[in-house]
């Protein structure tokens, strides 16, 4: 059952490209995971094929081994680009060993806690106003919005996130210095964009209704004092939480031990070491964990640890069919899970890119049975949708 061979495979999709690790084993069992390289090829896929000779000839039963080597040899460089790709090839191993026991991969984790894992309509709003032309229908005032809510209700989800929006005289705006768009790098909210984005995310509550649990993403755009602003110009909401990143644990117990409501974040740390700090601060209520990033049977740890902190832990999740299929299987496993990030907004040629999609009933995802993660590319459609 030792790795024979570990490859890259890629294609567009849509905006971005999905990216993806292929191990087969010398008995023919093929592993598979999905990766992601950021906004463009950034070195994850270089440091992939830097780490795969010291894999081949391993035992795929021995994933934790395998873990302990690579760690071994990126030990100086232990961080970003590099636990990613340890990250890529550990999922490919998980999928690799379950598919041979012909087991699903929670199997592996200590079985399922819950069969259906409740889920966040992600990015609500927001692909379908930056990027229409790849999630029709376009979203383009308050009126859109409180009809793009109501339909995230007649489809049985009870959850969604957004993020920074606002009307202007030419349409709906985003709100992003953190990522620096548009030129935009001052990152404390003026006025006009806190009270703009109360006037989005009450259209969205008209047309999703009372229920609706409302999520708010703010990421990187602001700093402490502005991150305190947003929460006293949305304190009256009702929001499920609010997403905040940043470096400073510190800086984040501030913010919770003065917000109203839920405050999750982390979803960019890549190990277990960066995490301790936010717990031992009690900075977060929830701690977002990318599976994908970090290996899920690290972040198994990771969890672990979250719940002896008596924090909650949510996925990081916005990728391709392969990567909710992964997540959905550490949500399985997971006793103190929140609720889980998925994108419900495609592209056209997901339907043809995966053996499976996800299945969701009732605002909730159906976690699979078969063997390995579920699912995998469809190698001929990869190669129909070359990445440019």
């Amino acid at each position: 059952m030792t790795i024979a061979h570990i490859e890259l495979r890629q294609c567009r999709a849509g905006w971005r490209k999905y990216h993806f690790v292929k191990l087969t084993t010398a008995d023919g069992v093929v592993g598979w995971s999905e990766f992601d390289e950021g906004y463009d090829a950034v070195g994850v896929s270089t440091a992939i094929r830097h780490l795969a000779p010291h894999v081949l000839g391993e035992d795929v039963m021995a994933h934790e081994r395998i873990h302990a080597r690579l760690c071994g040899v990126a030990r100086q460089s232990l961080t970003g680009v590099l636990v990613r790709a340890i990250g890529a090839i550990e999922n490919a191993v998980l999928d690799a060993k379950a598919r041979t026991l012909n087991v699903p991969c929670h199997a592996l984790f200590g079985g399922k806690v819950r069969d259906r894992v409740r889920v966040y309509w992600s990015h609500c709003g927001t692909w379908r106003i930056s990027r229409p032309d790849h999630y029709p229908p376009a979203v383009r005032t308050l009126d859109d919005v409180r009809a793009l809510g109501a339909e995230v209700r007649a489809r049985g989800f009870t959850a969604l996130k957004t993020n920074i929006f606002r009307p202007t005289p030419h349409g709906l705006r985003g709100w992003a210095p953190g990522f620096a768009r548009a030129g935009d790098m001052e990152r404390t909210p003026p006025r006009a964009v806190l009270t703009g984005l109360r006037d989005y995310l009450q259209a969205l509550r008209d047309g999703a209704g009372p229920d609706m649990d409302i999520l708010l993403d703010l990421n990187f755009n602001a700093r402490t004092e502005g991150y305190l602003s947003f929460l006293r110009a949305l304190a009256d909401l009702g929001l499920y939480w609010v997403e905040i990143d940043t470096p400073s644990p510190a800086a984040l117990a501030t913010i919770r031990a003065a917000s109203p409501c839920t405050i999750s974040g982390c979803e960019s740390l890549t190990s277990l070491v960066e995490f301790l700090p936010f717990f031992e601060r009690e900075a977060l209520d929830v701690a977002i964990i990318d599976a994908v990033w970090i290996g899920v049977w690290q972040s198994l740890k990771i969890a672990a640890a979250a719940d002896a902190y008596q924090v909650n832990v949510a996925p990081h999740n916005y990728y391709g069919h392969l990567s909710t299929m992964m997540t959905a299987h550490f949500c399985a496993a997971v006793p103190n899970l929140k609720i889980m990030e998925t994108d419900i907004d495609r592209i056209a040629a997901d339907a043809e890119l995966f053996t499976v999609a996800p299945t969701y009933e009732a605002g909730h995802l159906v976690v699979p049975d078969t063997p390995g993660w579920g699912t995998a590319p469809v190698e001929a459609a990869l190669e129909r949708y070359p990445a440019k």
